[in-house]
């Protein structure tokens, strides 16, 4: 992954910084804002299982690329570049979670608008999204984004509940993004 890809980024309120001990107890507060969400995720972030997968995602494994997302300065969220495809050609956008009171304000919109210009800026040519199946609501934020489906991968995973998922592949092309309105 290249490592101008996984830099602090900005737009106005929204900020991405680079995962760090410092947004440990904010991004513990935000998780905890949906108690229900995380049981379609792959992983928990409530309770005892927040700090193992923290931990896990400040590990800086090359293939995941943890930010913090932070919104007039406090921590609402987190995202990732997770490496899919080839190094410097394709990359997915993932490891997404944003708290309610930001669902269907823009802010998401916004957010990932922010991460595919850079990954395009950094000369990628394909951003990936994976998404579960039975989330319509970011499916739909991923085709608003002009992501295009690529198919679903069934049984692409086990989550932590135990529960077989099937992800949906989206794509968005360096063309595409760049012919957009």
């Amino acid at each position: 992954m290249s490592d101008g890809l996984y830099t602090h980024l900005a737009d106005g309120d929204l900020v991405l910084e680079p995962l760090a001990e410092q947004h440990r107890e904010g991004l513990r507060g935000a998780c905890a804002q949906d108690q229900d969400i995380w049981t379609i995720y792959p992983f928990n972030y409530l309770g005892d299982d927040f700090d193992p997968q923290f931990d896990r995602l400040l590990s800086g494994a090359p293939q995941r690329r943890a930010y913090a997302v932070l919104a007039d300065g406090v921590v609402v969220g987190m995202t990732a570049w997770i490496e899919h495809g080839a190094p410097g050609w394709s990359i997915e956008i993932g490891n997404s979670f944003i708290a309610p009171a930001l669902r269907g304000t823009g802010f998401n919109g916004r957010l990932k608008r922010l991460m595919l210009d850079h990954a395009f800026a950094c000369g990628l040519e394909r951003v990936v999204f994976k998404v579960d199946a039975v989330n319509q609501r970011s499916q739909g934020a991923v085709r608003k984004l002009g992501g295009v489906q690529e198919g679903v991968m069934r049984h692409e995973r086990r989550t932590w509940t135990g529960r077989v998922r099937d992800t949906v592949l989206f794509s968005i092309l360096r063309s595409e993004w760049q012919a957009r309105p």
